[in-house]
């Protein structure tokens, strides 16, 4: 635990605390050697969530690309109607 927290501005219990949650929704693995806790992270859950944005991802891209074409094509249509 020393070995984690020392890099962070927050206690060791703080640490222990956002381990634990970490743990509890399957983002870190624990795993005890002697008397220390190992932690590690388990990527798994984090590319489906990546893969679930990027699903939303093209999908709001597509939207906005469209929204993008349809906003410049009624500009050019007004800047036509006044001259």
């Amino acid at each position: 635990m020393t070995a984690i927290s020392s890099h962070f501005p927050m206690t060791r219990t703080a640490v222990s605390k956002h381990l634990r949650i970490l743990s509890d929704a399957g983002l870190v693995k624990e795993r005890k050697v002697g008397r220390e806790t190992r932690y590690r992270l388990d990527t798994d859950p984090l590319q489906e969530l990546k893969r679930w944005l990027s699903f939303y991802e093209r999908f709001w891209e597509n939207k906005l690309d469209a929204l993008k074409r349809y906003v410049e094509s009624d500009e050019e249509d007004i800047h036509l109607a006044n001259d």
